[in-house]
C-alpha cells in the first residue's frame, strides 16, 4: 500500500473516531473510501470497475439511485446503493465529480 493510501485512510479513520459525524453530513469523501476496493482510490480506476473521478455529478447521482431502484442491474452496486439515503447519494456524486 502506497504512503498515500495509508495516509488518506488514517485521515478518514481519524475522522470517524474523534467525532459523531453521520456519512450524509461529512460530505462523500468518507462513503467514496468505501468504494476503492472497485473504483480505486479517488475514483481513478484502472480496472474492470468504471472510473469515477472527475464525472459529472447528476451521472453519477442518477446512476447509483438506478442501481438503488433496481432501474440499472450490476453484479453488486444494487445492494450496495440500497445502503444509503439519496443525499448520501448525492453527496458521493459530488465529490467524484470535483475530483480532478
Amino acid at each position: 500500500m502506497s504512503t498515500s493510501k495509508l495516509a488518506a485512510m488514517l485521515a478518514v479513520a481519524s475522522l470517524l473516531a474523534s467525532q459523531p459525524v453521520t456519512a450524509a453530513d461529512a460530505g462523500g469523501a468518507i462513503i467514496a473510501a468505501q468504494c476503492n476496493g472497485c473504483h480505486g482510490f479517488e475514483g481513478a480506476s484502472k480496472g474492470a470497475a468504471p472510473a469515477l473521478k472527475g464525472k459529472p455529478a447528476q451521472h453519477l447521482s442518477r446512476s447509483m439511485k438506478d442501481y438503488k431502484s433496481g432501474k440499472a442491474k450490476g453484479s453488486i452496486m444494487n445492494r450496495i446503493a440500497k445502503g444509503y439515503s439519496d443525499a448520501e447519494l448525492d453527496n458521493v456524486a459530488k465529490y467524484y465529480s470535483g475530483l480532478k
